[in-house]
């Protein structure tokens, strides 16, 4: 008798659950929305160093904007530039390929036949295709005949609006006269050119479409000489002698005033919850007195050895910052080894962006950027520089250990990139003298341990050169 009340009672809740209403059912909670996809501003720096800034170690430079960044975000402690001067650099971040891929080996020259081909998929044309708006402020350096129909410009690499350079603002960073607004010259633009880029950028953003995600690609021309500081900042820095190096300690602080008022743009927008900031710079600093307009080049690399121009550690591992709020926790460091060839593939996959990875020498590492995780790197780390001050070399990191392979001898240096043959002197170097550095324990690679592990340094010289022949038989000849 008890079965059957018991049978008949839960036929009878049975009944009477169907017939309620849905909306009384317990249920289970809805999954998180998908994070829209992210707007993009990466900041580059020019020549500006590893310790120039005061989050990476600089006890005299005052840089709080760049500083609070940091704190916010991911700190990147192994990032590189993608070659140790301006035009490759920048090919290699847009591009997301080793740069001399691309016959870009070296800076270019007004009037130069080097230049960023046509068929190349940049950064900018990748998030385009996706819906985004793409706008580039600042210096560009990837053709030799800027603002002439004979090579691409900006407009033809994925950018909406431009207000760009060719190179260098001209004739310094104050009251620059050579800066183009999609294609129409601007003439001379009063003020210091991080701060009139830095407006030009925060305009931009004001009267976008909302509607949309957008992309700013914002490429300072400081602290690159000619240097010029405003007078107040100098006076900031009277007690460091000479008083060039007070004038470059008040240019990077003046970088740092203009990306302080980007990041204030972006959150009187609104937007900077789903905002990715990436601030970084394309190599290492210059040498003091290298030529002669090179007299206020006080940036440092810190710790590490080489500056500009150099593949030693200096030239190329430079400041890494990556903020998005909300996303990235703050107070993150990553000493997991970074490219801006990675650039591309991973803000591809965050914006939900198709593109060919196989064609790529970076890498997705959003999970170093989100989760502050290791990824695997199916291509290690590739520089090739025949112009290095520390003697042309070709360099590959894989894990903690860097290869390099230098030519015996001497050789001459090769002509000027505006010269015809140069990728075929490129081609042409043998690499015969081989060092290796554990980057984990001689960061400043003091100790040359090529001889101490032979199996190992011939296991890497291998893959270096297997990576440097298929590199090179891309390379195009001008």
């Amino acid at each position: 008798m008890m079965k059957r009340t018991m049978k008949f009672f839960a036929l009878f809740l049975g009944v009477m659950v169907s017939l309620m209403p849905t909306t009384w059912l317990p249920a289970n909670p809805p999954p998180p929305p998908a994070p829209a996809r992210p707007n993009v501003v990466i900041l580059l720096a020019d020549d500006l160093g590893y310790g120039d800034l005061g989050c990476f170690g600089n006890a005299f430079i005052q840089t709080p904007h760049l500083d609070r960044l940091a704190a916010g975000g991911l700190k990147l402690t192994h990032c590189y530039a993608s070659a140790p001067v301006c035009s490759p650099s920048r090919a290699g971040l847009l591009t997301g390929k080793t740069p001399t891929r691309l016959g870009i080996h070296d800076w270019i020259p007004e009037n130069s036949a080097m230049h960023l081909r046509r068929e190349e998929t940049t950064l900018a044309t990748v998030l385009k295709r996706a819906g985004y708006q793409t706008g580039l402020f600042g210096k560009w350096h990837l053709n030799g005949r800027f603002n002439q129909p004979q090579q691409p410009q900006p407009n033809d690499h994925g950018f909406d609006h431009y207000f760009a350079t060719q190179n260098n603002a001209s004739p310094s960073h104050r009251n620059p006269t050579n800066f183009v607004r999609n294609g129409q010259a601007v003439g001379k633009v009063e003020g210091y050119s991080c701060q009139i880029v830095a407006d030009e950028a925060v305009h931009w953003l004001q009267n976008r479409d909302k509607t949309r995600p957008f992309f700013q690609y914002v490429c300072f021309h400081e602290p690159h000489e000619p240097v010029a500081s405003p007078d107040d900042l100098v006076k900031t820095y009277a007690t460091s002698t000479p008083t060039e190096r007070a004038e470059y300690y008040a240019n990077v602080s003046n970088l740092d005033a203009a990306v302080g008022k980007i990041l204030a743009a972006l959150d009187q927008e609104g937007v900077l919850d789903n905002t990715l900031v990436i601030f970084t710079s394309d190599n290492g600093p210059e040498t003091l007195n290298r030529y002669p307009a090179s007299t206020r080049s006080y940036g440092t690399a810190g710790p590490l050895r080489g500056m500009k121009l150099w593949l030693s550690e200096g030239g190329i591992r430079v400041p890494g910052i990556v903020s998005w709020r909300g996303r990235i926790a703050p107070n993150q460091v990553s000493d997991v080894p970074v490219s801006n060839v990675d650039f591309l593939p991973t803000l591809a996959a965050l914006a939900g962006a198709t593109v060919a990875t196989e064609t790529l020498d970076g890498v997705d590492v959003s999970p170093v950027w989100l989760q502050n995780r290791p990824v695997r790197r199916p291509k290690p780390l590739f520089w090739f520089y025949f112009n290095a001050l520390d003697r042309p070399r070709v360099v590959m990191r894989e894990g903690d250990w860097k290869v390099a392979g230098i030519p015996e001898g001497n050789p001459a240096r090769i002509p000027a990139p505006k010269l015809p043959g140069a990728n075929q002197a490129v081609k042409s170097l043998e690499f015969k003298q081989f060092e290796l550095y554990n980057l984990r324990t001689d960061p400043a690679e003091t100790r040359n341990l090529a001889g101490s592990v032979p199996k190992r340094t011939q296991a890497l010289i291998d893959r270096m050169q297997k990576r440097q022949r298929a590199v090179l038989a891309e390379c195009p000849d001008w």
